[in-house]
C-alpha cells in the first residue's frame, strides 16, 4: 500500500472531498492550517519513539513525510499535508489511512 500513495495524483482536495475522506480515519482532525492531524499518548519514551520509527518507515516508502513531534516525553503529534499543492490531497488521506492501521 505504500507504494500506493506514491502513485496517488497530488491534485488539492476541495472541501466536500476533505470531509468525505476525514470521516473514514480515526483519531485525525482538521489543523489550523491546511493539515490533518493525530495526536497519540504512549506509555513512555520508548514506546513514543518506536511508533514514530514505524511511522517513518512507512512515510519513507511512500516519499510522503509527515511533521512529527515528540513532547512531554510519551506523546506523538502528527501533521499531514501536501506542501507542495498547499493543501491536502489523496496521499495525505491514503498516509493517515496506512498510519491508523499502526494503532
Amino acid at each position: 500500500m505504500a507504494a500506493l500513495v506514491s502513485q496517488l495524483t497530488m491534485s488539492p482536495l476541495n472541501e466536500i472531498q476533505i470531509e468525505e475522506r476525514m470521516a473514514e480515519l480515526h483519531g485525525w482532525h482538521r489543523g489550523e492550517g491546511p493539515e490533518i492531524v493525530r495526536e497519540l499518548d504512549f506509555a513512555d519514551f520508548a514506546a513514543a519513539i518506536a511508533y514514530v520509527n514505524r511511522v517513518a518507515e512507512l512515510a519513507e516508502a511512500a516519499n510522503h513525510h509527515p511533521d512529527i513531534l515528540v513532547h512531554d516525553y510519551n506523546k506523538v503529534r502528527l501533521e499531514l499535508s501536501t506542501h507542495s499543492e498547499g493543501g491536502l490531497t489523496d496521499a495525505d488521506f491514503a498516509l493517515a489511512a496506512q498510519i491508523d492501521a499502526l494503532a
